[in-house]
């Protein structure tokens, strides 16, 4: 009779380095195999940019796998039935997985624990993708955080839950008696083909470890400091660009976090700028904590008040946004550099965000899905925890009397024109003083073939206003009325 097999059933965490389950799996001294499920009834199946990075990283995992003696299958279908199917079919004598904190993939786990042990088959899950558990970091009463700073000063005082990350395997797994083939990745049929819409993403990323790897060091070989101002200057490789590998896991936490610690100590002086590169990658943190104490936060405000929010349902409007043909040239940049690199900066999220919900009166959900679906580091927490920061009706929210004016954050964060110019090219010869509004010359931006813009972004932020005060009279009506 053949040994039973350790399968490590991989999800978000795409990487055999700092990846607890499959070191776990490996020290069992069991033949190992990895299994990938593609599940796209999930609520957080990939989008289709992801798709993409997806594709990329299963292929190079494959590879890292088959040169430690562990073969990767790759199925697609329901996760469960999927998963159940696996273990009977290949003997598996337990199964291995690092943790995920959405509600329903908690209830997946939940039932396949439960299915293993009835079946008589080992379980075992560990944290791969955050630096602390959500129940770990908590306020002084012990309930959950609302509020990002005291949050992260939780998080800074009890530090990570390793002290270093998990090196990869370094030998190679026993073989096994049964037969198992390692499937190709093109078996999931994750590309885009006609049209394929995402030929440009090989110029920007390099989906894999060895990618995350490099996209990491190259950030930290720059001076530290200048990340809190060169992050929000579009124009520049100001960010370290490790958020699609952070999404998908071809790198974890755990290795950003002790590796920006110590580039930070290893400078003479030490840079206390890189404190808020690692406040954001506590963002990203927050979150999952957020979502996973407030389990509706991708699909409903959590400020309940936002429900009474006379949002206006403006088709073409959207589909301008969408289209980067707002007329509002950081706006179309954006948009724009979306659909070319299945990214956005940072900064220009929060702008085109704000334009959406705020200029546009468009409700945040379907901003939420557009980005869930054309970003590669589409993450369910951080994408909806954004929409809802920048709407003013989430955790930690931002003022609602806050919008940002398009206009005003060009030329404070794009002023040579340099972001717009290289996404919105028909404006390219404009002046620097008409770059950021061509409807001040509108004859000539016309006959550069740019549209004029949808709405008039000092009326439409005055609109936004009218639209906020009215939310809070519904809102007083009723509660004077309960």
């Amino acid at each position: 009779m053949s040994e039973p097999i350790a399968l490590v059933w991989f999800r978000r965490d795409l990487r055999t380095a700092d990846n607890p389950a499959l070191s776990a799996a490996m020290a069992s001294r069991r033949p190992v195999a990895g299994l990938y499920v593609l599940d796209e009834t999930r609520r957080f199946a990939a989008g289709g940019a992801q798709k993409w990075f997806l594709h990329h990283a299963l292929a190079a995992l494959r590879r890292r796998l088959e040169a430690i003696g562990v073969p990767l299958l790759l199925r697609a279908g329901p996760e469960f039935e999927t998963l159940e199917a696996v273990v009977r079919d290949l003997g598996v004598g337990a199964v291995y997985w690092n943790r995920r904190y959405i509600t329903e993939d908690i209830a997946t786990d939940t039932a396949v624990r439960a299915h293993l042990h009835h079946a008589g088959v080992t379980a075992a899950s560990f944290n791969a993708s955050l630096l602390r558990e959500p129940w770990e970091v908590r306020t002084k009463s012990g309930g959950p955080f609302r509020v990002f700073t005291p949050f992260w000063k939780a998080l800074s005082a009890i530090g990570p839950d390793r002290t270093a990350a998990i090196p990869a395997p370094s030998v190679r797994a026993p073989n096994s008696a049964r037969r198992i083939i390692s499937d190709e990745t093109d078996s999931l049929r994750l590309l885009p083909t006609s049209p394929n819409w995402a030929s440009a993403f090989g110029d920007e990323w390099t989906p894999n470890e060895d990618g995350a790897r490099q996209a990491l060091d190259i950030f930290l070989s720059r001076p530290v400091d200048a990340y809190d101002v060169e992050r929000d200057r579009p124009g520049t490789r100001g960010t370290s660009r490790l958020s699609p590998h952070l999404a998908i896991g071809t790198i974890g936490p755990h290795q950003v976090w002790r590796a920006a610690q110590a580039a930070i100590a290893a400078r003479t002086p030490a840079e206390s700028g890189g404190a808020k590169f690692l406040a954001e990658l506590a963002w990203r943190e927050f979150a999952a904590h957020l979502l996973y104490y407030n389990p509706s936060m991708t699909t409903a405000p959590l400020r309940a008040d936002f429900n009474a929010f006379p949002w206006r349902d403006d088709a073409a409007a959207f589909r301008a946004w969408t289209r980067g043909m707002t007329g509002v040239p950081i706006i179309d940049a954006g948009m724009r550099e979306l659909w070319r690199t299945g990214w956005m900066h940072n900064r220009i999220r929060m702008i085109a965000a704000s334009f959406l919900v705020k200029n546009l009166l468009v409700p945040w959900e379907k901003g939420e899905r557009w980005f869930w679906d054309t970003l590669v580091d589409a993450d369910g927490a951080s994408n909806a925890a954004g929409w809802q920061w920048v709407a003013g009706c989430g955790a930690d929210a931002a003022p609602y009397f806050r919008i940002f004016n398009p206009v005003t954050q060009g030329e404070k964060f794009d002023p040579s024109g340099a972001y717009v110019r290289k996404f919105v090219p028909e404006i390219a010869g404009l002046p620097d003083k008409l770059i950021h509004a061509p409807w001040r010359a509108p004859e000539l931006a016309a006959s550069l073939g740019y549209p004029p813009p949808i709405v008039d972004p000092a009326q439409s932020a005055k609109r936004a206003l009218a639209a906020f005060a009215a939310m809070k009279s519904a809102v007083s009506d009723l509660e004077l009325t309960a």
